[in-house]
């Protein structure tokens, strides 16, 4: 089911000449999964037949790690869309700043739910560091990834084309890792540092808002009844990114919540 967006955040976001977000529902996270990843693997397709490349930022968390699951699944069905993952760069939109391998870090569930299955070259998996990389500080570790995101950039620019950002949205609405009423919120650095995170562990790496909202489409997945206030208050408020995290986000061309219907239950007009 589809609905059209809040008339707050419609009105809001057409002043600024942005697209109002879409607002698709799920009746459950197994069928949110399987939809996510069917139309993921066509949105690299479609950034492929333009572009000869794709590129995609990762989320963690339960209904993040499905979905590649889901498209690890679907690239093993010779009859579906095909995705041409030698060619598909992959980012990271945070990372807990723990040592390789943990099974807490993002990396460490995407490789095991997706990259190893399809083979996406080691040059273009681009992970944030973990807290063994030699790295003095988290915050030197930041820079370093906002260097490699500049590296893959046009000339001059700090961002590379990125096709399609995914983003869980936390209880209280955090994206990435940018909780309400952090330093992170006003951070104008495209990586930041996240020091006393107010969710364990506490110390992390994530893109700041700059890199979020350049992003060609930003979809944001999000599953459960815990998360239907935030949802709400997202799509139907005038909360502010200080307040809530995930009203600041937003694709350059789209932008996209994927619900499951606990999740959209406290949105008015849901099926």
């Amino acid at each position: 089911m589809t609905l059209p967006p809040g008339d707050r955040i419609a009105a809001r976001l057409a002043e600024d000449g942005r697209p109002a977000p879409d607002v698709v529902i799920e009746p459950d996270a197994d069928r949110l999964a399987r939809a996510v990843a069917a139309a993921l693997v066509a949105r690299l397709a479609a950034a492929q037949a333009v572009h000869g490349t794709a590129s995609v930022v990762l989320t963690g968390g339960g209904i993040g790690t499905a979905v590649l699951e889901r498209v690890a699944a679907l690239a093993a069905e010779p009859e579906r869309e095909r995705v041409d993952w030698s060619a598909v760069d992959v980012w990271w939109g945070d990372e807990r700043y723990l040592p390789d391998g943990d099974g807490e870090r993002n990396e460490t569930g995407a490789r095991r739910a997706l990259l190893d299955a399809v083979g996406v070259p080691a040059e273009r998996v681009h992970a944030m560091p973990a807290a063994d990389a030699g790295f003095a500080e988290p915050e030197d570790a930041a820079a370093w990834y906002a260097e490699q995101l500049a590296a893959a950039a046009p000339e001059g620019q700090p961002l590379p084309r990125i096709d399609l950002l995914l983003l869980g949205v936390g209880p209280e609405g955090h994206v990435a890792s940018i909780f309400p009423g952090t330093p992170a919120v006003s951070d104008e650095r495209t990586v930041v540092a996240v020091r006393d995170c107010p969710k364990p562990p506490p110390t992390r790496v994530s893109l700041g808002f700059p890199a979020i909202n350049a992003a060609e489409e930003v979809w944001l997945l999000v599953s459960g009844t815990a998360k239907a206030p935030a949802v709400a208050r997202a799509l139907t408020s005038d909360a502010t990114p200080e307040e809530l995290p995930a009203a600041g986000v937003h694709g350059r061309r789209a932008t996209r919540w994927l619900l499951d219907a606990e999740a959209a239950g406290e949105l008015d007009g849901r099926g």
